[in-house]
This record gives structure tokens, sequence and C-alpha cells, in this order.
């Protein structure tokens, strides 16, 4: 059973992680963000549990739906949401926005290009392999992501290589708007490891402690040499594909559903007592959290937009010339 210190622990990194979100979602009310917006209210589990099996030398890449990742891999909140709001303290100096947050110092990036996070991820993983490093790069996608040519590729080649990648599909069941089981020829995505040489695990990603388990186990066998892991975490998404997606492809009836059965803050409330700690000091810790990232929002909004006469800077590395 877990310990009471624990259960508090994982059920507050998944209140910042919502409150976070909810906080991105305060600042594109605001006209603060532009573009398309990605949350992943719902899909808290999956980076909550995580986050624990991630060590500094590892590296994440994720997707659109990218901030309980970065969260997870320890990037500076502050930083992640200036970049989000586009100003010029952020991670990408406001250039990279919420889909290209990139931040060297945690070895964390996401792309915006479906699927393309696995290549990526193989990239870092044979770095650590020909460097001699114990280091595992972990490639985010999404149930969508898994029917791409470069899934497929870049498993082939970990799986021939025994090189140390984690594939986590976060299964939510919608590529967008496109049901997984209209397209899938498995019925599940980690079944198909076995073509890989790889580990196929299966996971309830509305269960944080199963999770934290089940990365762990993935991260310790890819690290041991073992070669490549394949995670897929079931997990539901409370919003549309983006801020706006006028969700044609399910009711509202089912919206609600979703929202009242598979909430992974609901679900742990039992876990919670189970351990100890009781719904007063749950809920503050929800209250807590929600107050540090309305405090936060205020600063960031505060902050200056990058300057429109830098717009083309930081496009290209150029290199130093004697």
């Amino acid at each position: 059973m877990t310990d009471a210190a624990m259960a508090r622990d994982r059920f507050r990194r998944m209140a910042a992680m919502r409150a976070f979100d909810e906080a991105c979602l305060d600042a594109l009310r605001r006209k603060a963000i532009h573009g398309e917006l990605h949350v992943g209210l719902g899909q808290e589990a999956i980076g909550a549990g995580m986050a624990e099996a991630l060590r500094p030398e590892d590296a994440v890449v994720s997707t659109h739906r990218n901030h309980f990742h970065a969260l997870a891999k320890g990037v500076d909140r502050r930083a992640l949401l200036a970049e989000i709001c586009e100003r010029e303290a952020g991670l990408c100096r406001g250039r990279g926005g919420h889909m290209h947050p990139f931040d060297p110092a945690t070895n964390f990036s996401a792309t915006g290009i479906v699927g393309a996070s696995i290549p990526v991820a193989l990239g870092y993983a044979h770095a650590f392999r020909l460097r001699g490093e114990a280091a595992v790069a972990v490639g985010v996608t999404g149930d969508g992501g898994s029917h791409t040519g470069g899934f497929h590729e870049a498993l082939v080649m970990a799986g021939a290589a025994r090189l140390p990648l984690v594939v986590l599909v976060e299964n939510n069941a919608l590529a967008i708007s496109v049901q997984f089981e209209d397209v899938s020829p498995t019925e599940t995505v980690a079944e198909r490891a076995a073509a890989y040489s790889a580990l196929g695990l299966h996971v309830d990603g509305t269960d944080v402690d199963a999770v934290a388990h089940t990365v762990a186990q993935a991260m310790d066998h890819a690290r041991g040499g073992r070669g490549p892991v394949i995670v897929e975490a079931i997990c539901h998404r409370f919003r549309g594909h983006f801020e706006g997606d006028p969700e044609g492809y399910r009711s509202k009836e089912e919206r609600q559903r979703v929202r009242d059965n598979f909430d992974p803050l609901r679900l742990y409330r039992h876990r919670l007592a189970a351990a100890g700690v009781s719904d007063d000091e749950a809920d503050a810790i929800l209250v807590a959290e929600k107050a540090a990232m309305k405090e936060l929002l205020a600063d960031v909004l505060d902050m200056p937009m990058p300057d429109p006469a830098g717009a083309m800077l930081y496009r290209f590395v150029e290199e130093a010339r004697a």
C-alpha cells in the first residue's frame, strides 16, 4: 500500500499539473496565448507518475500536449509558462510557444508534429549508447502517433541495437477525432512490442500509483541494456483536441461521462484516505496549488513580450569563425 508521504506527493504533483493547465486556459481567455492550445486535463496521472522514474541525465521528447511531461522532467514552471505566454523570459525567449518548448538544461523538448517525438528520442538513445552513458530517452506520443511511419522505423532501429528507448503512448482513444478501435490493427499498442524485440507494458493511465510502478519498470529495463520498451497508458482527455475544437465526434453526454468516471484526482481520493490523508488535507492541497498558479500567472503576464526588432534572431546556429 502507498504510504501517506508518497500518496500526498503524488496527489500534489497531479494537483500542480492540473492547476498549471487551468492557468494556461485562463491565459488563453485573456488573449495572452495565440494559436492553438492543447491541454492535458484528465491525463495528469501519467505525468505525475513518470516523474519519479526520471533522472536528470535522461531525455524526454514530448508532443503538442507537453506541459505535464515538461513538469515531470523538472522544467522550471515559471519559464515554461512564460514561454507558453510568449514572454521574453520564457524557455525560448517566447519564440517557441506552447508546442515547441526546449530546455537543454533538463534534456526536454517537444514537437507539434504527430509521431515525430519518437525519432528524436531515438537519436538521444543512440547518443547515450555512443557516449557510454547510463541514460534513457523517453519519447512520448499518442495513439495516433503510434500509427505513423516514424514510430515503426524508430522502434525497428531501437530493437535491433537494443537502445535505451522508452516509448510512452498516451492512448486516449482519440487521434484528434478518430476512434482508436476504428483504425488500429491490434487491440492495444503494447502488444506490438514483440515485433521490435521490445518489452510491451500496458497500464491504467488514470492510476498514478500504477503509472509510477510501470514507468519505473520500463526505465530499469531500458537502462539495464535490455532494449526498448513500449508503455501504453490508457487515459482520457476532458477537453477537445485543441481549445476551440467543436468536438463533433463525441457528445456532450460522453464528455461528461468521461469527467465523472475517469478523473485521476478524484479517483485517487480513496488511496489518500487509505493512506491516512484526510479529505480536508486533499482539498487544501488543491486550493494551495491553484493559488500558487494564479500568482505565477499574474507574474508572467506582467513580463515583457519579445522586442519585434529581434524577430529574426535565434533562427539558426552560427558557427564561430576564426
